[in-house]
């Protein structure tokens, strides 16, 4: 009765919608391994219950996880996994995301999902920020935990399992100008006055890409120098950009020859049949800035040991390929099955770097705030 009555809720309001039924085919946090930046999802649906005595899982997610055209592994996740075990998933997408879940916790009211897809350490801060208690519980042992790649494991207090990741990286198109076009090499190689204006970035303050991008400038320049960095790049006429979407919707219109995205970006262009020299990949001082996602339980889930075994099928390798294709991020286990057109086109950085947890617990909100001021209104 209580799943019934958190069901007919979220189709009158609240949370955007349920995917009820497969077909609806969609893409990454947003289309070519893309973001959600703390916006609405924009699904819709309606749920037609289940039959007596089958089990429910509520799983929890992003819109674009499910309903982004053509490419969201959601409705393949459903059919997949309904296919194979006695039990009925469902998808719910609110509107402002992890926010909807922990507003629920401050307020006392029930938390009625299973499991929740699509966390980072953002999201899991502002968790611990908020609620004494958290939301989510342990995962402990589950099956495929050990596969998980070394360093991408962002939660101190093993409630997270990461099941892809991305790398913030530059795309930039080669044909721009006289054909020739070539990104630097080096963070310093993009305040040379032969970029100047060449550059499309995301607001920090306002954008998971853009986040990251400063994240990696403040390994690159230390706290001490990123702010110096970033006036230097203003006085070369870098663009900031309010979020991803609309920063590569400009580049594709070529407005600027370098856009800061994804290094999975020529699996989406081959994919689509888009020329490959206008997605070309540069790592800066040969990095790329880890962006994983992850999963887990919520404490108070009716079904625990199921939601458990919904984790473990989404670390096997046959789905861990399959996420990784629909939503253009690599797997996060060394075992996914990958086909080779994935493996020749998505670049992995020789290094990846982040900061942990427990760095940007301590720091983030600063240096971003930090960055605001000095930008944000200039």
């Amino acid at each position: 009765m209580r799943r019934r009555t958190f069901l007919r809720a979220v189709g009158a309001g609240g949370v955007a919608g349920l995917a009820g039924c497969t077909g609806n085919d969609g893409g990454s946090t947003a289309t070519n391994g893309g973001e959600s930046d703390g916006g609405a999802a924009s699904a819709t649906g309606t749920t037609t219950g289940t039959a007596a005595g089958i089990p429910e899982l509520v799983v929890a997610t992003y819109g674009a996880f499910v309903d982004a055209p053509s490419t969201s592994p959601g409705p393949w996740i459903k059919e997949t996994f309904e296919s194979e075990f006695d039990a009925t998933l469902s998808f719910a997408t609110p509107d402002s995301e992890i926010n909807y879940f922990i507003e629920r916790a401050l307020r006392g009211v029930e938390i009625d999902a299973d499991a929740y897809v699509g966390l980072n350490v953002d999201m899991l801060i502002r968790v611990d920020e908020k609620l004494d208690d958290g939301l989510f519980a342990t995962v402990g042992d589950v099956e495929g935990r050990n596969d998980v790649k070394d360093g991408l494991n962002f939660d101190p207090q093993g409630r997270i399992v990461p099941y892809d990741t991305s790398y913030v990286s530059l795309v930039y198109n080669e044909t721009f100008g006289d054909g020739d076009f070539a990104a630097p090499e080096t963070f310093d190689g993009l305040l040379e006055s032969d970029y100047e204006g060449d550059l499309l970035v995301q607001n920090p303050a306002a954008s998971a890409t853009g986040k990251s991008f400063l994240l990696h400038t403040i390994k690159a320049k230390s706290e001490d120098g990123y702010l110096d960095y970033w006036q230097k790049l203003k006085e070369n006429n870098a663009r900031v950009v309010s979020d991803w979407g609309t920063s590569y919707d400009q580049y594709l219109k070529e407005e600027a020859p370098m856009v800061v995205s994804y290094s999975t970006d020529q699996v989406y262009a081959h994919r689509e049949g888009q020329d490959l020299a206008k997605h070309q990949i540069r790592f800066l001082n040969d990095q790329g800035y880890a962006y994983p996602e992850g999963m887990s339980v919520f404490r108070d889930a009716d079904d625990p040991d199921l939601a458990r075994r919904f984790l473990e099928f989404i670390l096997r390798p046959d789905v861990q390929g399959e996420i990784a294709q629909r939503n253009v991020a690599f797997p996060s286990t060394t075992t996914a099955e990958l086909p080779s057109s994935f493996e020749e086109y998505a670049q992995a950085p020789p290094e990846a770097v982040t900061f942990t947890y427990d760095e940007l617990r301590d720091n983030v909100s600063e240096w971003t705030t930090a960055w605001e001021r000095q930008f944000a209104s200039k």
